[in-house]
């Protein structure tokens, strides 16, 4: 990193300082998250006068949302070869620009073609050259608080999205789009002043793990790597170790434990949002009242608001921390089968319930997803893991809630849609907790193995420090041996003699 990654020249007793700065960086990371996932959603309230303006059908349309989600998830590589060539400030300070810019030439736009280079291409690009490199630096202040850290950041996804929809129904009615556009792309500039206070993290008072304990963990499960030793190992680079690093670090490929990590994402990513956005339509088609179904999507927002820094601060507690794997597995498997068994509720009390149950799970989701990911590859290599997760997981959504959306016009069901999801999302939860459990299992022979190979090694040197020891006695002994006879020889008769 440059500017603002960790400061070189740190001792290995120094570790991030978990509070202090790293509280104003997590505000800044609740903005950015906020910004993220809840604009390419809230921009969806535009589209009833885009269509009457431009003469366009819903499909047309909706394509400014879905280019700027695609540039959000697919841009993941080049935003982490930008983060590690110039540094997360810099980076999320062109970002917020760049965001900014598309939506205040969107407000000028003549052509639906315009719109989705303006707002799709240069906001989605924006937006994400904001939301990685802020998770990078909430791993760089937080390390023993670090799942709580996540959590809250990523309530900031349901919040925005709860106050970003309102918000531009009230400038659409009294600006227009045009209006509102503009009036959103200076709202974007506030990710400006996020990037700008992602200052370098400063030593803490943490301890730092030895070298060997870095070592003897990197073939664990997710969840059983620490970013410690690999975060020390950033902070000790030399400056002349710059120009080795590589920009993007594809080798992460390889790891087992990210591989894992990778499929899962993408299972899951193929059926967790169809529940969420066919639930609306799913409900009127049940009989339930407009503005009733309209407030179901509002009681997962609430559900997930709380859900998600509880469940980050639950992951936090000493006992679970080890297992924050396995929870997220969990969260999936509950999720999956909240959509398996309210594939036929058809009263508004079981859609309602439904809501909770799945606001909860999802909440979960979220809070736990990047703190798995950092756990499992470390800060050095999360960049570039990260980039790598989103282009995944960018083929995913553009497979599963598209494809979804065709079944129901062709099939004319939803219950099928939510067999197919729930089936997804629980299918990602049953793999992610085998694989953890394998690559454990794996591992945990693999260090019995060496410790026994350590063990003979050690009693083999002992056996031939022995043998050692014991040839240079006999080396020695004859030498004495024999003057010892010759005294007892020459002194034999002498005292027979007396």
């Amino acid at each position: 990193m440059r500017a603002d990654g960790p400061r070189r020249g740190m001792g290995p007793g120094v570790g991030p300082p978990d509070g202090g700065w790293g509280w104003v960086v997590l505000a800044a990371c609740f903005v950015v998250t906020g910004f993220a996932y809840g604009f390419p959603k809230a921009v969806s309230v535009f589209f009833r006068s885009l269509m009457r303006d431009f003469g366009a059908g819903y499909s047309d349309t909706a394509w400014v949302s879905s280019i700027m989600l695609a540039m959000l998830y697919g841009t993941g590589p080049v935003s982490s070869i930008l983060v590690t060539r110039f540094g997360c400030r810099p980076v999320m300070l062109a970002g917020g620009l760049l965001a900014a810019a598309g939506m205040i030439l969107a407000s000028f736009a003549r052509r639906l073609l315009e719109l989705y280079l303006t707002a799709g291409v240069l906001t989605g690009l924006g937006l994400a050259l904001n939301f990685q490199p802020s998770l990078i630096m909430l791993g760089l202040y937080f390390e023993r608080r670090r799942p709580l850290a996540n959590g809250l950041a990523a309530a900031g996804s349901p919040v925005f999205l709860c106050a970003l929809s309102p918000l531009g129904q009230v400038l659409l009615e009294r600006f227009g789009w045009r209006g509102g556009f503009l009036l959103f792309g200076g709202l974007l500039l506030h990710c400006c002043a996020c990037g700008a206070v992602m200052r370098p993290s400063p030593p803490g008072p943490g301890p730092r793990p030895r070298a060997d304990c870095a070592e003897d963990t990197s073939g664990d499960a997710p969840g059983a790597v620490e970013a410690d030793g690999a975060r020390r190992n950033l902070h000790e680079t030399p400056p002349s170790g710059r120009a080795r690093r590589r920009l993007l670090e594809v080798a992460v490929c390889t790891d087992r434990a990210f591989i894992v990590y990778v499929v899962t994402k993408f299972l899951m990513a193929l059926g967790l949002f169809v529940p969420a956005i066919l639930l609306v339509n799913y409900a009127k088609d049940a009989g339930v009242p407009d503005a009733d179904a309209a407030f179901l999507l509002s009681i997962v927002g609430f559900v997930d608001i709380v859900a998600r820094p509880a469940c980050g601060a639950l992951a936090g507690l000493p006992r679970l921390r080890p297992h924050v794997p396995y929870l997220f597995s969990l969260a999936l498997l509950a999720n999956g089968l909240t959509d398996l068994g309210s594939a036929r509720a058809r009263s508004y009390g079981a859609l309602v319930a439904f809501c909770v149950v799945f606001g909860l799970s999802y909440g979960t989701v979220g809070a736990l997803q990047f703190e798995v990911l950092m756990a499992a590859v470390g800060a050095p290599r999360f960049p570039s893991a990260l980039g790598l997760v989103l282009l995944v997981e960018a083929v995913a959504v553009l497979i599963g809630p598209p494809s979804a959306g065709h079944l129901v016009d062709a099939l004319k069901n939803y219950e099928i849609i939510f067999y197919l999801a729930g089936s997804e999302v629980a299918l990602a939860g049953v793999f992610m907790a085998m694989a953890t459990c394998c690559l454990r299992h794996q591992s945990h022979s693999l260090e019995a193995s060496a410790g026994a190979a350590t063990g003979g090694a050690a009693s083999d040197t002992e056996d031939s420090e022995e043998r050692g020891s014991l040839q240079a006695l006999e080396m020695l002994t004859p030498k004495a041996g024999a003057g010892e006879l010759k005294v007892d020889v020459e002194s034999g008769p002498g005292q027979e003699s007396v």
